[in-house]
């Protein structure tokens, strides 16, 4: 797993999808992923970098912690 910090649109699809989350499926104005009833909205479709800030808020949101992230 890359540290955590900045890093690419496809890296963080790539990750979420080893947590099992499915897609990236469109929505209204975002993507999303989908595992069971938890929906991580993935925002950047430009292809530049998510920031620290914004993939700690994703992670939160997919129920994810930092242990699991930096192990995976």
């Amino acid at each position: 797993m890359p540290p955590f910090g900045p890093l690419k649109r496809i890296d963080l699809l790539r990750c979420l999808r080893n947590f099992g989350f499915d897609g990236p499926y469109s929505g209204g104005k975002h993507q999303f992923m989908v595992h069971g009833d938890i929906t991580v909205r993935v925002p950047n479709p430009h292809q530049a970098d998510i920031g620290r800030e914004l993939l700690a808020r994703i992670l939160r949101q997919a129920g994810i912690s930092m242990s699991e992230w930096e192990e995976l």
